[in-house]
């Protein structure tokens, strides 16, 4: 099972459209066929940037659906522990926890639709930095 870590931005697109890869990527985490990895502060950064009013008009959900979603969301990921921080690797301060998170928790990839913002830090640690369609490509049959 490939262990990926969700960068915030194919969170929120997956409640955004159901359509999307992005809202693909997370039923493989709930169907068990990828192993989702994030750090305390990554998966509260989830919950900060899912409700906010920009978000919820699109989304349409309440906080309490919100936080319903996360608790289903927290029970499939597997916690990582910072233990060495990295900084700074990335032109984007808040990049940086989700590039720790792939680097602490030994993942096989990045997933997100800021690919340049992470490419060539994660180059470094020999992550892949993969769109939520790629990694559909090479998870799917």
């Amino acid at each position: 099972m490939k262990r990926v870590v969700l960068d915030t931005s194919v969170v929120v697109a997956a409640l955004r459209t159901r359509l999307g890869a992005g809202n693909a990527v997370l039923r493989l985490v709930a169907e068990r066929r990828l192993l989702a990895l994030a750090t305390p502060p990554l998966f509260l950064e989830y919950e900060e940037v899912l409700k906010r009013p920009e978000h919820q008009l699109v989304h349409g959900l309440v906080p309490e659906a919100v936080d319903e979603f996360l608790a289903e969301l927290a029970a499939l990921i597997e916690p990582v522990e910072v233990h060495f921080q990295w900084r700074p690797q990335s032109r984007d301060p808040n990049d940086e926890m989700v590039l720790e998170a792939a680097i602490n928790g030994r993942a096989d990839a990045l997933v997100t639709y800021n690919v340049a913002d992470f490419a060539a830090a994660a180059e470094r640690f020999r992550i892949s930095v993969l769109r939520p369609a790629e990694l559909l490509k090479k998870v799917r049959p």
